[in-house]
């Protein structure tokens, strides 16, 4: 049993969801509108949460944005009828762990509830045997959940963090984004956003700073491989 805050504001949603879920064995807590939801999520324990962005007082991103300043670390799932790559690029931006479009299949949002899920245990240790990877010029130091390159500290975010060690565990071996979405996210079935493509462009910005050698590079077609720059 799970858990779960729905920050919806349409009762009709809110009766569909609380119903499935609960019939599925969880506890589901509801908030009508942005302001409660942000109350509930800074001061009770969840283990995921579903947002809606259109939202009264505070909209889904804004709240998603304030949560996340306040070091909650909870998997949160957008659930909008918002769907353009826009809004989706928004929401992976402000800290979501995933991004569902109105109208879609309850068995979808379970599944999509596994995943992220499956996620947070993966994050307390995604490295197995030796704490500490190392590729060109880039440590990471698994104890610490740190992350240097040329000896300078990189601030990631838990998904960049799994991105980063899973490119190095695949250290000159494209990935496709399936393997990708798969290994970092959990995601065993095809999603319609470019999810894969957002993180790689964020771990770029991070790691490839200050005119740095590039050391992820795009295979046409294909994915992504981590590689000295030729």
């Amino acid at each position: 049993m799970m858990k779960i805050l729905l920050v919806e504001d349409e009762v009709q949603v809110v009766s569909f969801l609380k119903q499935g879920l609960e019939e599925h064995g969880h506890a589901v807590s509801v908030a009508l509108d942005g302001q409660s939801g942000f109350q509930m999520l800074t001061k009770h324990n969840y283990d995921v949460a579903i947002l809606d962005i259109m939202l009264p007082h505070i909209n889904g991103i804004d709240l998603l944005r304030a949560v996340r300043e306040q070091a909650v670390q909870i998997p949160i799932i957008m659930l909008t009828a918002l769907g353009t790559t826009e809004n989706i690029i928004s929401g992976l931006q402000s800290g979501a762990d995933d991004y569902l479009v109105k109208p879609f299949k309850f068995e979808e949002l379970l599944a999509r509830i596994s995943a992220v899920t499956r996620r947070v245990v993966a994050i307390e240790n995604p490295i197995k045997g030796n704490h500490i990877l190392s590729f060109h010029d880039i440590v990471v130091d698994d104890h610490l959940k740190s992350v240097k390159r040329g000896g300078e500290k990189i601030n990631l975010t838990n998904t960049e963090y799994r991105l980063l060690c899973c490119l190095i565990h695949n250290k000159n071996r494209v990935l496709t984004r399936q393997q990708l979405l798969n290994k970092v996210w959990g995601i065993d079935f095809e999603l319609s956003t470019n999810v894969v493509d957002v993180y790689v462009n964020y771990l770029r910005k991070k790691i490839e700073f200050s005119n740095l050698d590039r050391v992820i590079h795009t295979v046409v077609g294909i994915g992504y491989v981590l590689k000295k720059d030729e």
